[in-house]
This record gives C-alpha cells, structure tokens and sequence, in this order.
C-alpha cells in the first residue's frame, strides 16, 4: 500500500469534503481518501503510486484545485 498527502484548494465545508473523498475514492486502486478541511490535505491510501495527473482530474472534477503533491 502506498500512502500520498495532497493539497487542495478551495474546500470550505463538508460538502467539500465528501465531493473531493467520492472523486478520489473511485480512482482505481484506491483504497481510502482522508480529507482534513482545514488544512486542505487530502490523504490517499492505494495500490500502488497514483498519477498526479489522475488525481488532479478527480479533484477538478469534484470542482476544487489540486495545488501540491
């Protein structure tokens, strides 16, 4: 298992949260998405190492920006 921490920008409430954690969480081989509100970071535990470029369209898609890795 290997666990990546990134920042994300724009996230103000729970319903940010739960948008950025359902995006992330169905990248394949991802197996858990923390997200800590307050800091922006957003913890992904997977399979193996993710693209970033895979998980900076999860969190556009959610609608929120991927600043950092």
């Amino acid at each position: 298992m290997v666990t990546t921490t990134y920042q994300v920008q724009g996230m103000t409430c729970g319903h940010c949260v739960s948008s950025v954690s359902a995006e992330v969480g169905a990248i394949p081989g991802v197996s858990d998405v923390q997200v800590d509100l307050a800091t922006g970071r957003v913890t992904v535990t997977s399979e193996s190492p993710l693209n970033t470029d895979t998980v900076r369209a999860a969190v556009d898609e959610a609608g929120y920006d991927l600043v950092g890795a």
